[in-house]
C-alpha cells in the first residue's frame, strides 16, 4: 500500500492542536507540506515548527474559517506560498454545550458558522484550483455526534450532520475532475474537549465503546493519511468512522 505523499501541498485547519496537529505531522511525516492553520498563529506556529524539525515545509497562517472574505484571503496567500494545495482537510471545529430550550442564537450560529460554513468557505475557495488541476483530496473531519446526536448538543449535531451532507455533494460534483471528497467521523477521542469532561461521563461513555479506550489523534490521523494518499484514489462520498466501535 502506497502511504507516499512526497511532492504533496495539504492545508489542514485547525492544526494548532488535537487531531488537526496529528493529521498535519503524519502527512508530513509521508513526505507532504503543509500549510497550518489556526485561529491562534501562535497554535499554528507550534505546530509548522515541529513539522520543519521533520524536514518538511510548513507554514503558520491565523484565519477564523468562518469569516468568508478571511478564508479567500489565506487561500490565495497560501497559493502564492506553495504554488498548488493537493490535500484539504477540513478539521477546524468547536462546541458550545447548552439544551436547546435554553440555547441562545449567538451559540447556535458561532458552531455551524466554525464547523459547517467553514469547511464549506475552504472548498469553495480552493475549488477553482483544484478544478484546474484535475487532482485533489478533500477530507472533512465530522463526528459520530453527527450520525446518532446528543443531548445538549443540537448545534454540534447539526453542524457534523450538515458536514456529511457536504461531503457527499462535493463528491458528486468533483468526481469527474478526479478529486474525491470523504469524511471521518471520530468518536471519543483524547483531546482537550474530552479531557474536561467529569470522570463519572468518562466512564458511562467507556461502558459504551467496545474496544473499552478513548481514541487517540493519531487514530484519526492514520485513517486520514490513507484517504489522503494513492490507496484511496476509489473511495469518495464515504464517511469512516473511528469510535472503536461506539456506533455500528
Amino acid at each position: 500500500m502506497n502511504l507516499n505523499l512526497t511532492g504533496k501541498v495539504a492545508l489542514v485547519t485547525g492544526s494548532g492542536r488535537g487531531i488537526g496537529r496529528s493529521i498535519a505531522l503524519a502527512f508530513a511525516c509521508a513526505g507532504a507540506d503543509i500549510a497550518c492553520l489556526s485561529r491562534s498563529e501562535a497554535n499554528s506556529k507550534q505546530t509548522a515548527d515541529e513539522i520543519t524539525a521533520l524536514g518538511r515545509r510548513a507554514i503558520p497562517y491565523a484565519v477564523d474559517v468562518a469569516d468568508s472574505k478571511a478564508v479567500d484571503a489565506a487561500v490565495e496567500k497560501i497559493l502564492a506560498d506553495f504554488e498548488k494545495v493537493d490535500l484539504l482537510v477540513n478539521n477546524a471545529g468547536i462546541t458550545k454545550d447548552g439544551l436547546l430550550m435554553r440555547m441562545p442564537e449567538a451559540d447556535w450560529d458561532c458552531v455551524i458558522a466554525t464547523n459547517l460554513s467553514g469547511a464549506f468557505h475552504f472548498t469553495r475557495a480552493l475549488s477553482r484550483s483544484l478544478l484546474k488541476q484535475r487532482s485533489g483530496k478533500i477530507i472533512n473531519i465530522t463526528s459520530i455526534i453527527g450520525l446518532i446526536g446528543n443531548a445538549g448538543q443540537a448545534n454540534y449535531a447539526a453542524s457534523k450532520a450538515g458536514l456529511i451532507g457536504l461531503t457527499k455533494s462535493t463528491a458528486r460534483e468533483f468526481a469527474s475532475r478526479g478529486i474525491t471528497c470523504n469524511a471521518i467521523a471520530p468518536g471519543f477521542i483524547e483531546t482537550d474537549m474530552t479531557h474536561e469532561l467529569k470522570e463519572d461521563l468518562r466512564q458511562k461513555l467507556l461502558d459504551k465503546i467496545p474496544l473499552a479506550r478513548f481514541g487517540k489523534p493519531e487514530d484519526v490521523a492514520a485513517v486520514a493519511l490513507f484517504l489522503a494518499s494513492s490507496a484511496a484514489d476509489y473511495i469518495t462520498g464515504q464517511v469512516l468512522t473511528v469510535d472503536g466501535g461506539m456506533v455500528m
